[in-house]
């Protein structure tokens, strides 16, 4: 188990009602980790029982910027969606309020 997969948490309106309504929540994890040592690393790291995960790879990213449009570059990133069990919960994620 390597909890240093794990790099942080993916804090977005998305995700929070993702993780409000269907206990799912987002990781962005390194490139090299798969779905078995991700579900490691959540168990050990939190706590809770993990159903599934989903991973997602977003490709690298161009864009120009300042008054010279200078063009930089973002490196490829992946990202996991861990689904935990109905009575487990991450307290990192504040999603409190109704269901």
């Amino acid at each position: 188990m390597n909890a240093y997969l794990i790099k942080k948490p993916v804090v977005t309106e998305r995700s929070l009602d993702l993780a409000k309504r269907e206990h799912v929540y987002t990781f962005e994890v390194e490139m090299s980790a798969h779905k078995g040592q991700i579900k490691e690393a959540v168990t050990a790291v939190f706590g809770v029982k993990v159903l599934s995960v989903n991973t997602v790879v977003r490709h690298r990213i161009k864009k120009k910027t300042g008054r010279k449009r200078i063009s930089t570059v973002q490196p490829k990133t992946k990202k996991a969606y861990v689904t935990l069990a109905a009575t487990d919960h991450i307290d990192l994620f504040d999603v409190g309020g109704d269901k």
